[in-house]
């Protein structure tokens, strides 16, 4: 019985693997358009490789998921980040959990991880092929498939697994064998925002924010990074990933409300009143509150048009009021976006509710089966996307097996 893995991807390979070490009977190929095969592993984390994240909760796990949270909560009961750690170091590579949660290979190499893939698929005969370009795939009876290379060659399956992740022509083959796409649009993103109350800020984070999207209820909460060209960080970052939509729908072009005290609007204007009184003949500009960075505290002062010499004693209401609202709730202009360093996730791919997630089977074209990024599933940056690649291939790769 053959099994055909199109994308040479972390979930293609893992679920090659996988499916080969359990099943050797099964004769399994991946074709990979791509000279290269794992590159997003190459490149994840820095060159590390971001495998998967300390969060062995399948309802906390859920959690980092903007799409796909429900649809997963079955499968991370059978494979979560507890089963990846265990899978990789039975394969050999030990990994190692940073303080933020993350986990990476000992060696901090994505080489380790690659090497590994390969030299599994080796021994376990899975036939690996690059630049194999797939000109179509079709049914090829009532539940194999029939694809058909740029080269001539035709290849007939029993069992086809897609790990395409974002790459149209993945989502094209899905929409042939009868699936609907919802649309791509870019998740985890930065904000390009040119406001002179962040310049020359970049570097400066504040540890516990609050960012809004002015018109929606989307809030954030989080470090923020002042950067070069607008705003970046955890708090970002998770705004743009569950906006994602609304982000594209609106050109990205948006305006975010953000309080960088992370306290509520009372208690800042309470704060200042006790500054006020307390401690009269202080500078306001030189004295800051809140335990804000005291470039952007003094960027709010002078924002609220008070002057950097002035004392708390000659602190107007107005004035007051105005520092608060700087504080609390400063509107900034959103006019575009830039991807989030190396990594690129994508919302959207072929709809949850036509697969079968406890087996990762179509519900629509018998003997198709998805898993990764081709699904619509995103994760936040932080090993989730990777788990969400493994959790899927494993769940597709047994049910595939089983199958033959």
């Amino acid at each position: 019985m053959n099994i055909v893995v199109v994308g040479g991807g972390a979930a293609g390979f893992f679920g090659a693997v996988v499916c080969a070490e359990a099943y050797p009977h099964a004769r399994l190929i991946v074709l990979e358009k791509s000279a290269k095969v794992l590159a997003k592993v190459r490149v994840s984390g820095g060159g590390r490789c971001n495998v998967t994240h300390a969060c062995f909760d399948p309802k906390l796990l859920v959690q980092n998921y903007p799409r796909g949270a429900q649809a997963l909560l079955g499968p991370f009961h059978r494979f979560q980040p507890r089963d990846t750690v265990e899978w990789f170091e039975s394969h050999g590579v030990a990994l190692k959990t940073q303080s933020d949660g993350c986990l990476f290979p000992q060696s901090n190499k994505s080489q380790t991880i690659i090497e590994l893939f390969i030299g599994l698929a080796k021994k376990a005969g899975v036939d690996v092929r690059t630049n194999a370009m797939i000109a179509s795939v079709e049914r090829n009876g009532s539940s194999g498939f029939c694809l058909s290379l740029q080269s001539g060659e035709r290849i007939i399956c029993d069992r086809l697994l897609m790990t395409t992740g974002s790459d149209p022509q993945g989502y094209q083959w899905a929409q042939d064998l009868g699936h609907c796409i919802e649309p791509p649009v870019p998740s985890l993103f930065t904000f390009t925002v040119p406001d002179n109350r962040l310049k020359g800020l970049a570097g400066l984070v504040m540890k516990n924010a609050q960012v809004r999207l002015v018109g929606t209820s989307l809030c954030q909460t989080g470090p923020i990074l002042v950067t070069h060209w607008g705003l970046s960080g955890p708090a970002i970052l998770k705004l743009s990933a569950w906006g994602a939509r609304v982000f594209h729908e609106r050109g990205y072009q948006a305006r975010i409300q953000i309080n960088w005290a992370g306290f509520d609007l009372d208690i800042i204007q309470r704060d200042m009143r006790r500054f006020k009184t307390f401690y009269p003949k202080k500078t306001i500009a030189a004295h800051r509150l809140f335990d804000l960075p005291h470039r952007l505290w003094e960027s709010l002062v002078r924002a609220a048009g008070i002057n950097e010499e002035q004392r708390w004693a000659d602190l107007k209401k107005t004035q007051m009021i105005q520092l608060a609202n700087e504080v609390f709730e400063g509107v900034y202009n959103v006019t575009g976006r830039s991807t989030f360093q190396e990594e690129y996730v994508t919302c959207g791919g072929v709809r949850l509710n036509e697969v079968n997630f406890k087996t990762m089977e179509s519900r629509v074209c018998p003997g198709l089966y998805f898993a990764g990024e081709i699904l619509d599933i995103d994760g936040m940056t932080g090993g989730f996307n990777f788990q969400n690649a493994w959790t899927t291939a494993w769940v597709a790769a047994h049910a595939m097996g089983q199958a033959v």
